[in-house]
């Protein structure tokens, strides 16, 4: 049997798992990522089983179809329904289990990126390495606002955190009712307040076909000069080129992007050098703890698939 381990960056899956605990397997890990169609095909295409990291790597059916050996398709994470076309598995026979995750990751790299956004902490740092001192002035967090997009498991916490520093908490979603945000000690208000009046925006929606391109150009356009967006999420809830111009054009004070519409990001993609900018490569789950329960509870649901009795199955 071999096995496929994708978009494994760090090369740390065959040290945080015992995988000669599976009998006859060839296990071969990939650090790179494959962008076009036809090249993951022929990578993929003498396996029986493939791990991804995430939604790193999109199956759709149209690729689903090309690799006719493989069996089982170990996701990792509870989202995976649009980047998976679960129906085409099924057609075809192939197994998809999933894992779970710790969310609480993704809060400490929201609050990481609101932190050096406003305390302009990676200019500071620059300058201090190049041999310079303080540069300007900084933001406090006491008594702005904080604008959540989303009040669910992820933004609840992040809330929580913002009280915390004592800020103004808001929120706003399509379902979003006082009743539900008064428990947290927080106001439910218009999506066009929120975008209005918030000192910094943090988005915690799904996405769905619903929730793509909730953060619309008119959206952004209503957002203050001295406001900051940060999206932690997903890369499809915002409107990328009404983003990017904003940014270039210093209509909003900053963002905080830890997802992107093509990843890894290219070279030359302005977010990699805009000062404006704060870019982290994706690692809002990207922690020791999320990878041993990743690739520890992918070998469960590999061994339970091959005594036939699969679990964690998703479809």
């Amino acid at each position: 049997m071999r096995i496929a381990i994708l978009d494994d960056y760090q090369a740390s899956a065959l040290k945080l798992a015992d995988w000669g605990s599976i009998p006859n397997a060839a296990v071969v890990p990939f650090t790179d990522h494959v962008h076009e169609e036809r090249q993951l095909i022929d990578r993929l295409s003498e396996f029986d089983v493939v791990l991804r990291i995430r939604e790193r790597t999109e199956f759709p059916r149209s690729t689903l179809e090309r690799l006719p050996k493989l069996k089982l398709l170990l996701a990792t994470g509870m989202r995976n329904a649009r980047s998976i076309d679960l129906p085409a598995a099924r057609d075809l026979g192939i197994t998809v289990c999933t894992t779970e995750a710790y969310h609480q990751t993704t809060v400490e790299i929201t609050w990481g990126l609101i932190l050096m956004l406003m305390r302009r902490m990676s200019l500071e740092a620059a300058s201090l390495r190049n041999g310079g001192w303080q540069l300007g002035l900084g933001l406090g967090l006491a008594g702005k606002t904080l604008g959540i997009l989303g009040l669910g498991n992820m933004g609840q916490p992040v809330a929580r955190i913002g009280q915390g520093f004592g800020m103004r908490v808001v929120a706003w979603s399509p379902n979003l009712t006082p009743e539900r945000t008064a428990p947290h000690g927080v106001e439910c208000v218009s999506k066009e307040e929120l975008f209005a009046n918030s000192d910094v925006i943090t988005i915690h929606i799904p996405h769905s076909d619903t929730t793509e391109g909730i953060v619309s150009a008119a959206d952004i356009a209503r957002m203050k000069r001295s406001a900051f967006l940060v999206n932690t999420s997903r890369p499809k809830l915002v409107d990328q080129s009404a983003l990017l111009d904003a940014l270039l054009h210093h209509r909003i004070a900053g963002a905080g992007l830890d997802v992107f519409d093509i990843e890894p990001l290219p070279l030359e993609h302005p977010y990699r050098y805009l000062q404006n900018v704060i870019a982290t490569p994706h690692i809002g789950f990207v922690t020791e703890e999320n990878y041993r329960l990743f690739f520890n509870q992918s070998i469960e649901n590999l061994k339970a698939f091959l005594d036939g009795k699969p679990i964690r199955v998703i479809s």
